[in-house]
C-alpha cells in the first residue's frame, strides 16, 4: 500500500520493503524556461504581508542534443522566481547562462563534464587531439544548480565548484561570474554558507597541495566598499589537513554556533588519484566517491574569532550527513543537530535513469537507500586535564546523547534521536530548515523538512523538539520541495510565519504550485498554481522586499 504503514519499515536505517511506488519520471523531464513573468491562479489566500521573491534553484535540462546526463545533479541549472505581492503571485524562470550551458548549446552535445556525466572527446578534433585530451585534468563545471546564496547583500547561485554566478533576483539574469580561487587559495566552496546577523558570511572549501588535501574555513566580510566588488576581503580563517592526504572527505555543508564553526569529517571519501586520471579512465566524478565504514566520523571545532582549531576531536560511529539543522552553545556544551544516515551511498543512486524507473525496478532502488533521520550530538566544550575518562560527560537534562573521554584529546559521542516513532512511517526527513534569521546559532524549538517515502520528498513535516511531536502536510501524488520559513511582521513566537514550498505534480500536466502553509498550525493557507511544468529542485531562499 502507499503510503506505507509502520509495519512496512523492516529496518529503518537500511533496506525497507516498500511496494507499488508511483512513477515520478516527469520530475526529471526537461522543460523550457519562462523568462517573462506569468500570472498564477490563486486558490485559497496568500497573506498580503508576504512581499518579496521566493527564489529556487535546481536542474531543468537533462539532455543536450541526443546526449543525456546520467545524474540528477548534472542537469542544467534552472532558476525560478515566485514574486509575491498583495496576495498575488507571478512566476518566471531562466536557465543560468553558465559557460557550461553556453558550450553545450553551441556544440549541441554535452561539452563539459558534470558530477555523473563524462564528456566525450570532441568529434571535430582529429584522432591525436582526442587522444591528448584524455590526459588533461577535467575542467571544472560552472553549472551552479544547487542553491541561491548571499554575500555582502548580493545574490549568487552556487554549486560545489570554484565558480559562482551573481544573479539579479528581480530578472534572474546572470550579471557576473565569480571565481573563489581568484580571491583565496581554494579549489571550490560549498553551496551552503552561514551568515551572521551583521552579514559576515562563513563557508568551507578544499585546497589541494603537494602536502595533500586541506579543508579551509572561509570568512567573507559583511559589506562592500564599491558597488562592483564581490568576494574582495575574503580570508581563509584556518586550514585543517585531511586525515587521508589523497582521499579527503566529501562535505555538502557545515554547522555554525555563536563562537564555532563545526566541520564534520565523514567516511565518505573522494579519491583524488581517480579524479586526476578520470579523463584517461572515462570515469565521472561520482565514480571517484566511496564509503568506508571502517572509519569513524570526526567533528572538528574551529573558533570563529581566532581561527584556532580545537585540539579535542569528537568522534562518532560512521555516518553520512548532507545538511545540518542548527548548532548552539549552552552550559558548556555545543549542541549540533543534523540529518544523518548510516551510510553515504545514497548519492550514487540518484541517477536520472533510476528516477525514471517504474514498478518493481523503482521499488528496488528506493528499498536499497539508507534512510536519513534528524539526530543530536552534545559536545562538551571544557575538556581539560581534570576531565574524567570513560564516563558520560553529557549531564544535559533529558538528553540521551553521550560523550565519553577515551584519550587526552578524544571524546567519543553517540547521538540522540530527534524524532518519535511516528517519523518512521514517513521515510525519515531531509532538506531541514529553521527560522534562520532569528534562531540560527541559538536554542530553538522547531524545524521543518520533507518526509521521504519516495526518492524525493512526498510530505512536509514540522518537528517540535518539545516532546518530539510532529505535524504533517501531505496529499497523494504531490511532491513538495524544501520548506522555507518566512517570519510574519512583528512575530513574537518562533513559528509565527509561513512555510513556502514548491509542489511538483508529475502525474498532472502543468499544475505545479507554490504552497503557503501557516507555520504554526501547518494548515494550508493558499496556493499559486503555475501553468507550466517545473522539475523537482534543490534549494531556495526568500528575498524580502522592503
Amino acid at each position: 500500500p502507499y503510503p506505507p504503514t509502520e509495519t512496512y519499515w523492516k529496518n529503518i536505517n537500511y533496506c525497507t520493503d516498500l511496494h507499488g511506488l508511483p512513477c515520478i519520471e516527469k520530475i526529471v523531464s526537461s522543460v523550457e524556461d519562462c523568462p517573462e513573468p506569468i500570472n498564477t491562479t490563486i486558490i485559497g489566500r496568500i497573506p498580503e504581508w508576504i512581499n518579496g521573491c521566493f527564489l529556487r534553484n535546481g536542474p531543468g535540462k537533462f539532455e543536450i542534443g541526443n546526449q543525456k546526463f546520467n545524474h540528477w545533479f548534472d542537469g542544467m541549472a534552472l532558476l525560478h522566481q515566485f514574486k509575491i505581492s498583495n496576495g498575488q503571485v507571478t512566476y518566471r524562470s531562466r536557465f543560468l547562462s553558465s559557460d557550461s550551458y553556453q558550450a553545450n548549446k553551441e556544440h549541441s552535445r554535452i561539452a563539459v563534464s558534470e558530477f555523473g556525466t563524462v564528456t566525450m572527446p570532441d568529434p571535430c578534433k582529429n584522432f591525436f587531439q582526442r587522444f591528448l585530451s584524455r590526459f588533461e585534468l577535467p575542467k571544472s563545471t560552472d553549472n551552479a544548480n544547487v542553491s541561491f546564496v548571499t554575500y555582502k547583500g548580493d545574490y549568487y547561485v552556487s554549486t560545489e565548484s570554484s565558480v559562482m554566478h551573481k544573479v539579479d533576483p528581480e530578472t534572474l539574469e546572470t550579471t557576473k561570474k565569480v571565481d573563489w580561487s581568484k580571491f583565496i587559495a581554494v579549489n571550490a566552496a560549498t553551496a551552503h554558507p552561514h551568515t551572521e546577523p551583521d552579514g559576515t558570511t562563513y563557508n568551507m572549501g578544499n585546497s589541494y597541495t603537494s602536502k595533500g588535501a586541506y579543508y579551509n574555513i572561509i570568512r567573507v566580510p559583511p559589506t562592500k566598499n564599491t558597488a562592483e566588488e564581490t568576494l574582495d576581503g575574503a580570508i581563509v580563517l584556518c586550514s585543517i589537513p585531511s586525515a587521508d592526504k589523497a582521499k579527503p572527505s566529501y562535505y555538502h555543508s557545515f554547522a555554525m554556533s555563536e563562537n564555532y564553526v563545526v566541520f564534520i569529517e565523514q567516511p565518505f571519501k573522494i579519491d583524488l588519484l581517480k579524479i586526476v586520471t578520470s579523463r584517461l579512465t572515462g570515469k565521472s566524478i561520482s565514480d571517484c566517491f566511496s564509503w568506508d565504514p571502517k572509519l569513524n566520523t570526526t567533528f572538528h571545532l574551529i573558533r570563529k574569532q581566532t581561527g584556532e582549531i580545537s585540539s579535542v576531536k569528537y568522534l562518532a560511529k560512521p555516518l553520512s550527513t548532507l545538511h545540518q539543522i542548527n548548532a548552539y552553545e549552552e552550559n558548556g556544551f555545543l549542541i549540533i543537530d543534523i540529518c544523518a544516515s548510516d551510510d553515504g551511498l545514497a548519492i550514487n543512486n540518484y541517477k536520472v535513469q533510476n528516477l525514471r524507473k517504474s514498478g518493481e525496478a523503482l521499488d528496488e532502488v528506493y528499498n536499497n537507500l539508507c534512510r536519513v533521520f534528524p539526530c543530536r550530538f552534545v559536545l562538551p566544550l571544557n575538556v581539560n586535564q581534570l576531565t574524567p575518562y570513560h564516563q558520560n560527560l553529557n549531564n544535559w537534562p533529558n538528553s540521551t546523547a553521550t560523550a565519553i573521554r577515551t584519550a587526552t584529546n578524544r571524546v567519543f559521542c553517540t547521538h540522540e534521536d530527534l524524532y518519535g516513532a511516528d517519523l518512521l512511517q514517513y521515510g525519515g526527513l531531509e532538506f531541514p530548515q529553521i527560522n534562520y534569521g532569528q534562531y540560527n546559532t541559538r536554542p530553538y524549538r522547531y524545524f521543518y523538512g520533507c518526509g521521504f517515502r519516495h526518492l524525493v520528498g512526498d510530505t512536509l513535516i514540522k518537528m517540535d523538539l518539545h516532546g518530539k511531536h510532529m505535524k504533517v502536510w501531505e496529499q497523494p501524488g504531490l511532491y513538495p520541495s524544501e520548506p522555507v520559513f518566512v517570519p510574519s511582521p512583528n512575530a513574537t513566537e518562533e513559528d509565527d510565519g509561513v512555510i513556502l514550498s514548491v509542489v511538483i505534480t508529475p502525474n498532472k500536466d502543468k499544475s505545479t504550485f507554490l504552497l503557503v502553509l501557516d507555520a504554526k498550525t501547518f494548515e494550508e493557507l493558499g496556493r499559486a498554481v503555475v501553468p507550466v511544468n517545473i522539475p523537482y529542485g534543490f534549494h531556495g531562499t526568500f528575498n524580502a522586499t522592503a
